[in-house]
């Protein structure tokens, strides 16, 4: 007499239970980036580049001045610390949104710092530009210097602010990991990561900054909502899955830098320790200028504007001479 499998009533409703709330999810996925975009639309320019499509502006005239964000932001996040509106007082000041941030593309490959700054390459060299003066905050940091040794005609000095410059182990690795792997990746970043996302983005934030508070500007102004769109999840995602290998390969380097560094960080930055990164660096650079903060975190740009501004007024002094 043949066995039946016992019956399992709950399957098939939970398995109908599941598809439906993967399928709110992405409908709420959907309707929050169209929502964010709304709210949040283009502001400057684009370009083609080999097939993608580069969002960038300028303000200002004087000496070229590229501006580099970090990972998870976007341009507003310069725009909304202040100093552009400076900046763009003495010069010709681009920023870009990085491939898959805010509204440039992100084709399928691996986006390593050398792959922007290749990238970026093409665009300045489209916009005419040469011995430009090139901040990059945090990601970025990897961006500029790998711009600044690919393409050293088009970068007369380095401003590098809370930058990750050698391999560690990192938590938010291994968090984001999923994310960035396709097919499952893209299930997540189209159902539960939007969702996740809004529930961890304060504290993100907040950790940012610390153990400063979040700036009034910045939790008023930057459009958070653009953080969480799929594209961008997916940028972010895999920027952290390869910041560390790209630490390990640009460190061999860092010595062939023939031109002038200014490192600036916040003294209690707690997302890049600083005596492994930015003053490790410094010491690797001997003819580096090295600005610390005291009492500020990570986003140094939002909380220590004036700082960085004269960190780039530094880069930018007639006198300075490029490293022997």
């Amino acid at each position: 007499m043949t066995r039946r499998s016992p019956a399992r009533p709950w399957l098939v409703p939970t398995l109908v239970g599941s598809v439906a709330a993967l399928g709110a999810s992405a409908l709420y996925a959907l309707a929050a980036t169209r929502k964010a975009e709304r709210r949040t639309p283009p502001i400057g320019q684009f370009m083609t580049i080999d097939g993608l499509r580069l969002h960038y502006i300028e303000r200002g005239h004087g000496e070229p001045l590229v501006l580099i964000h970090g990972n998870g932001t976007l341009i507003q996040d310069f725009l909304v610390s202040g100093i552009v509106d400076d900046l763009a007082k003495r010069h010709r000041v681009i920023i870009f949104d990085r491939p898959g941030y805010g509204y440039s593309d992100r084709p399928r490959g691996l986006w390593t710092p050398r792959a922007h700054a290749t990238l970026f390459e093409k665009a300045l060299e489209r916009l005419d530009v040469s011995r430009a003066v090139v901040l990059g905050h945090s990601w970025g940091t990897l961006v500029a210097v790998a711009l600044a040794l690919q393409a050293p005609h088009l970068v007369r000095s380095l401003v590098l602010a809370s930058g990750y410059y050698y391999p560690t182990l990192r938590a938010d690795v291994i968090l984001t990991a999923p994310v960035a792997i396709p097919g499952i990746g893209d299930l997540m970043r189209y159902t539960v990561s939007p969702l996740a996302g809004r529930l961890m983005l304060p504290a993100l934030i907040k950790g940012m900054f610390a153990p400063a508070a979040v700036s009034e500007r910045f939790d008023h102004a930057f459009p958070k909502d653009m953080m969480l769109r799929p594209l961008q999840l997916r940028a972010s995602a895999e920027d952290a899955a390869t910041m560390t290998p790209a630490a390990a390969e640009l460190q061999h380097h860092y010595r062939d830098l023939r031109i002038p560094v200014v490192i600036i960080t916040g003294g209690d930055d707690q997302i890049a320790d600083v005596g492994r990164q930015s003053q490790r660096l410094h010491r690797e650079l001997p003819g580096s200028t090295f600005m610390v903060v005291p009492g500020m975190g990570h986003m140094i740009h939002h909380l220590a504007p004036d700082q960085v501004i004269a960190a780039v007024a530094r880069a930018s002094e007639p006198a300075i001479r490029a490293v022997a």
